[in-house]
């Protein structure tokens, strides 16, 4: 019998390659092994890539469950997240985008070298969160690292929907064309050499929120997402439930440490925002 909480590896090849920017590679996979494969329920659908351990022994099927119950952590695959920036299901590739900062990490010099019939294992699809119909309008803010996620759901806003986009960019080429049916105003931020996030700090506060329902969506480096919620819920008053936001990353930290951390981390900001509130 299938142990249910065992999770369910996909198998992908690389279909081909290409540089969006300077610093972001578009990579296409597809194969047989997409063939049960699904997702478009949300915008911010993601996976969690699976990086074998040079040199460690795994189970021929790869098999999730054995490896977590009968390898030392040490030696599970390391596991990087990124966003389905598209999935096509009459062709059956799924598009994704990944930042490049040289030979920094995994991720980014795998998708530098990558080339097609290259192949690579992921978990997923996760998410939890699409534009909805019933808001007045919509803020969408982020880093390169949610950049592929946000510009998923720019092309999902409602007709005509209206929407403040803020992206935070190290420059004028790491820009990218957006499509979308809704009415959304577009900022790009250009960081140069301020820390990130400093410059989508500033533009969301400044802006001046239209009037009624937002629903909003802010992610990326943790330490500004921290300051962006505390603007959002504290400041503005803007329900938990109309927000979506979390960090992608943190500075100083691999995806590694991050996760490790991540949930004392969300923690300790819940409770300086219920005391900011009370």
């Amino acid at each position: 019998m299938t142990d249910r909480r065992t999770p369910q590896v996909n198998h992908a090849t690389v279909v081909h390659t290409e540089w969006l920017t300077p610093h972001m590679i578009r990579v296409v996979l597809g194969g047989p092994g997409l063939a049960g494969f699904s997702a478009g329920t949300y915008s911010d659908h993601y996976l969690k890539l699976l990086f074998p351990v040079p040199g460690v022994d795994y189970p021929h099927p790869f098999d999730m469950g054995a490896i977590r119950r009968d390898l030392p952590r040490e030696q599970w695959p390391r596991t990087r997240t990124y966003t389905v920036r598209r999935w096509d299901p009459t062709a059956g590739e799924l598009t994704v985008d990944f930042v490049h900062h040289g030979d920094e990490g995994l991720a980014g010099p795998w998708a530098a070298t990558a080339r097609p019939g290259d192949e690579i294992m992921f978990l997923g699809p996760g998410g939890a969160y699409v534009p909805g119909e019933d808001a007045d309008w919509h803020l969408l803010a982020g880093d390169e690292s949610a950049l592929p996620a946000i510009a998923a759901s720019v092309e999902r806003l409602p007709a005509g929907a209206p929407a403040k986009v803020f992206i935070e960019v190290s420059g004028p080429d790491e820009e990218q064309k957006l499509s979308t049916y809704g009415r959304a105003e577009v900022v790009w931020l250009h960081r140069g050499d301020r820390p990130v996030g400093v410059a989508l700090v500033e533009a969301v506060r400044a802006l001046e929120f239209p009037p009624g329902i937002v629903q909003a969506f802010v992610h990326g480096e943790a330490h500004f997402v921290k300051e962006l919620r505390r603007l959002l819920r504290v400041e503005r008053g803007v329900p938990k439930e109309q927000l979506s936001i979390s960090g992608y990353w943190r500075r100083g930290t691999d995806e590694d440490g991050w996760q490790s951390s991540k949930a004392e981390w969300n923690r300790r900001v819940d409770e300086e925002e219920a005391a900011a509130v009370a």
